[in-house]
């Protein structure tokens, strides 16, 4: 077994136009204070992360951790799900996401995939440079439109978008390999992969590719009404991240899962700040250290009703009360009597 590291942060939600939010020297320090001890890295930001320039520079990477590492912070991972979400988008939603591109991209599906799926290399390069070992993404989509059986699917539809998603993650999961670098995939509504039979289907095209991994966030598998802890049970050799992230289902005669196209407060599911929603947390942290999970519990601030700075204070304490201490003993040790092969026949009767 073995002790989760932590408490983390995910910057992307935080990072604004004032300060201290608005550079990565004022944001660390801040977090720092509250008590994390590390920070997941939106690659999209380049307020805190020159992501090409630490893919090709092993002084500006040294530098990078050496600035966090002054202020008692380490990096957890570096996170790039929007720029994943443009490897595979449907043409349903290419107008709402050009917004996640590089300007000179947009309004061309073709070179938008091309541009993120580059940006996706340079991310396996610079966490090797920075000597991490895995990395957070969406998958993006083609089927996701298709999710609901009606009108009825084509017979095959869904088997060729999984394949079409294979072919264009595994030259990308190649470069990981070649780095030896994880990407754990958040299992998220919106993406082709958003629970363990997708993630399934996807790794199968693969050929089960070994860097193709999970980034375990239970708030998304509440709002599908989703076994989170037996996941952990199925799928535990796979995950390789893990967001501390809490929500709430709360289906009334009017809605359920699909919520009737409500706003977030008004959903039936709700992502909430940690310890305000439904999800068993110490029965996770319980399973993740069983299964040797010893990587980063990173809080992902969410919530449609507490402000983000609260959520923030109270999150490093919460994460900090759920880590283990994994034993490295027997609890029942001090009763042992010591034995050998030919005392376990005697007392066998043998």
């Amino acid at each position: 077994m073995k002790t989760i590291k932590g408490p983390g942060i995910f910057l992307a939600q935080f990072l604004g136009d004032e300060a201290p939010f608005n550079t990565l020297d004022s944001i660390a320090d801040y977090m720092a204070d509250l008590g994390y001890k590390g920070l997941q890295l939106p690659t999209w930001d380049p307020r805190v992360i020159d992501v090409k320039q630490a893919a090709e520079s092993q002084t500006y990477a040294d530098e990078l951790k050496g600035k966090l590492a002054d202020k008692g912070l380490e990096i957890t991972e570096l996170a790039s799900h929007i720029i994943g979400q443009l490897v595979a988008s449907h043409p349903v939603y290419d107008e709402m996401y050009d917004g996640f591109a590089a300007p000179e991209v947009r309004n061309n599906p073709k070179a938008r995939a091309e541009w993120a799926m580059q940006h996706l290399k340079y991310v396996a390069q610079a966490s090797r440079r920075l000597g991490l070992t895995a990395s957070a993404t969406f998958s993006g989509a083609l089927a996701w439109p298709f999710l609901y059986p009606w009108p009825q699917r084509p017979a095959g539809l869904v088997e060729t978008a999984f394949k079409e998603l294979a072919a264009r993650w595994k030259p990308i999961l190649d470069v990981y390999d070649e780095n030896g670098v994880d990407v754990a995939y958040e299992l998220h509504p919106g993406e082709d992969l958003f629970d363990g039979s997708t993630f399934e289907m996807f790794v199968d095209y693969l050929d089960g590719h070994t860097r193709a991994n999970i980034n375990y966030d239970p708030s998304h598998f509440v709002l599908q009404q989703l076994d989170y802890l037996q996941f952990i049970d199925l799928y535990h050799d796979r995950i390789k991240a893990f967001h501390v992230k809490d929500a709430e289902f709360n289906p009334t005669g009017k809605q359920g899962v699909y919520s009737g196209f409500a706003g977030w407060a008004d959903r039936a599911g709700r992502f909430r700040s940690l310890g305000d929603g439904q999800v068993d947390f110490s029965s996770i942290f319980s399973k993740l250290s069983q299964h040797n999970y010893g990587s980063w519990a990173v809080l992902e601030w969410e919530c449609c009703i507490k402000s983000p700075v609260q959520g923030a204070a109270e999150g490093a304490p919460f994460i900090e009360g759920h880590i283990i201490e994994v034993t490295t003993k027997a609890f029942d040790d001090f009763a042992g009597t010591g034995a050998d092969e030919a005392f376990n026949r005697k007392v066998l009767g043998l």
